[in-house]
Parts: C-alpha cells; sequence; structure tokens
C-alpha cells in the first residue's frame, strides 16, 4: 500500500491539517551537519555531483526536523554545466561562468547532457529508496530566463541587467538560448521522476526583474514549454512554478503555464495569495527574515499566513531560501506552530 504523501494530497487541491511544510534550501550552511559534510567533500559542486555526499546532505534536514518534503541537493546551473559551459563556485562571490555571447548559443553541446548529470539521477532514486515513505521527495531545476541571466553576465548582478541588455540587441539569440533551456530542462525533470521524485519545481528567482512584453516571452513562455513536455509524458506528476517578484502577474503566470501549484516570494500580499489558492495548490511564504530573527517577528509572521491560507490547498514554506545564519531554534519554533496549528 502506498504511503499518504501530505503534500502530493495538496497539489491535488485538498486541504490538509497539520499543513505539510518544508523550506527552500533546507539542506544548507545553517546545519553544522552540512558543514561539515561540505568540509569532506571540498568544492560545492563535488558535493552536488558525488551521490554520497547529495544524498547525505538532502537527508540531514529530514532526520532533524522531520519536514514532509525532501528537495533533491543540488544547483540550477548544473544544466547549462551539462551543456558545456564552465562553472565554477568561489566562496564569497557565490558562482561563476565564462560570460556567453550571441555567438555562443548554437555552440551549446547536449551530447553528454544526460552522462553529466548522472550522479543527480543516482542521488535521486537513492533518495526515494532512503526516505521515509510519507515523505514527498521534489526534483527541480532553474527556469530557463533566471539559467540565461547566469549565463550571459557569467555571475549574479543586482538587476541582471547584462541579459536584459543582451535580450534587446539580440532576441533571436535569447529566443533560442531560452528553447534549448526549456528543451534540455524538461528532459532533465522526466529524468528526475523517472528515478523517484514525487512533483518537481521550477525557479525562476530573476522572473520579477522583467518588464510586461519580456516577462511574458522569457519567463512565462519557456515554463509553459516545460511543463507541457514533462505533461505529456507523466500528465498527473504536479508542477510547482515559483516565479519570485512576479508580484501581479502571479495570476497570468499560473494560467499560462499550466503549473499545478503555485511559489509565493514574501512580498506577495496574504489577500492575493488567498486569490491565487482559489485557483489552485499554493506554497509560500514567511519571510526568510523573519525566522531569522524569532520571537514576536516569527510568530506573528506564520499566524498570519496559517490564518490566511490555512483552510486551503496550501504547503507552507519561506518566501525564498533559508539564510546561513539562521538559528536552529527558530526552525524549530517555526515547525511546532505550523503542526499545532488547528485553524480559524
Amino acid at each position: 500500500m502506498t504511503a499518504r504523501r501530505a503534500m502530493l494530497d495538496v497539489l491535488k487541491g485538498q486541504t490538509v491539517s497539520p499543513t505539510p511544510l518544508w523550506m527552500m534550501r533546507q539542506a544548507g550552511r545553517y546545519l553544522p551537519e552540512y558543514r561539515e559534510t561540505r568540509k569532506t567533500a571540498g568544492g560545492f559542486l563535488d558535493l552536488c555531483y558525488n551521490p554520497d555526499f547529495a544524498v547525505e546532505v538532502t537527508l540531514q534536514p529530514i532526520r532533524r526536523f522531520g519536514f514532509d518534503a525532501s528537495i533533491l541537493f543540488s544547483d540550477i546551473l548544473v544544466v547549462p554545466h551539462a551543456l558545456g559551459r564552465d562553472l565554477r563556485f568561489e566562496e564569497g562571490r557565490g558562482p561563476l561562468m565564462t560570460p556567453m555571447t550571441a555567438d555562443d548559443v548554437e555552440r551549446l553541446d547536449g551530447s553528454d547532457f544526460h552522462k553529466h548529470l548522472a550522479p543527480v539521477y543516482e542521488t535521486v532514486k537513492r533518495l526515494r529508496g532512503e526516505l521515509p515513505v510519507e515523505t514527498t521527495l521534489i526534483g527541480f531545476c532553474g527556469a530557463p530566463w533566471t539559467l540565461a541571466t547566469y549565463m550571459i553576465a557569467g555571475h549574479g548582478t543586482p538587476d541582471q541587467g547584462p541579459a536584459r541588455l543582451f535580450a534587446y540587441r539580440n532576441l533571436e539569440a535569447m529566443e533560442r538560448l531560452l528553447s534549448i533551456l526549456a528543451d534540455y530542462s524538461a528532459q532533465y525533470l522526466i529524468r528526475q521522476i523517472e528515478q523517484g521524485a514525487d512533483t518537481v519545481q521550477i525557479f525562476d528567482s530573476w522572473a520579477g526583474i522583467l518588464d510586461e512584453a519580456s516577462f511574458d516571452a522569457f519567463c512565462v513562455k519557456p515554463v509553459a514549454e516545460i511543463v507541457r513536455k514533462v505533461h505529456a509524458v507523466y500528465p498527473d506528476v504536479p508542477v510547482i512554478g515559483f516565479p519570485r517578484g512576479a508580484g501581479s502577474r502571479y495570476d497570468a503566470y499560473r494560467s499560462k503555464t499550466g503549473v499545478t501549484g503555485l511559489g509565493l516570494d514574501w512580498t506577495v500580499p496574504l489577500s492575493q495569495a488567498r486569490r491565487l489558492q482559489a485557483q489552485g495548490a499554493v506554497q509560500g511564504n514567511l519571510d526568510p527574515l523573519r525566522l531569522v530573527a524569532g520571537g514576536r517577528a516569527l510568530r506573528e509572521g506564520v499566524d498570519n499566513i496559517l490564518r490566511a491560507l490555512g483552510d486551503g490547498p496550501f504547503v507552507f514554506n519561506l518566501g525564498h531560501g533559508i539564510t546561513p545564519e539562521t538559528p536552529i531554534e527558530h526552525v524549530e519554533a517555526m515547525i511546532r506552530q505550523v503542526r499545532s496549528y488547528s485553524g480559524k
């Protein structure tokens, strides 16, 4: 008999009590056991591409906190890396790549794409075998637009201006790049599902910097293509979209992409979140700095969200990833509060 996985019930449109919860970046530097494993592994990519290490760090927050869902430990930039782009991580600087030109788009090479990502698929397979049967396993990828911003600039920037300028000057090249990334990202998610992922999430961390026309062309269109391709193979597997900073465009994003669940960042008003929830499952959206602060700020933030969204299809989460300075006792307090909530 298949165990009930609470998060999947929510993504099917059900209201579940207690509210299921997990955290973006829940396997990370705020955990001492993660820091120890990172030291043993060496570099960040060594963690991502070694199934022994990747499985271990993915399981660490599940062992400690018993979250309802576990998200594969990896990085969104393994997709361009698997397409032949160089990638390295430097302490204090984050991901670094050689900036991409318009001529480089057609040089992307996917001939070894799945071979390159074989360790990731092995990690997913092993996780499904080692996780508690009731824990939802989440696979993921970066959205094409967000991947493109790093590929073009070669690093993160405050407003990803290099990618926006590239798109205005080289529209055809940008459209081609996004199409290639959408195709390979869909293949990547399909392989994760084959290996045991119950659901997948698409992270578009830089969706909020685009103007209206660009949002539709660069954010919505490629994500819709990914959802279409995934659902052509696995029509019953939920796909969660997280277009951070989308603001008033969240409604259009959901209707045009066809995502099953909608991840909300912490700036989304709860009145808007409630309206979005009427269309299907939502996930979010505690400000990660409330979790750092703890105390009254944390209690009030959690309570407001649960009162607004707890009586509908809802997965409790942060509005972005947990930060390294977050005290573990604050995470424990948040979990107790969410799991003790009994409704309005």
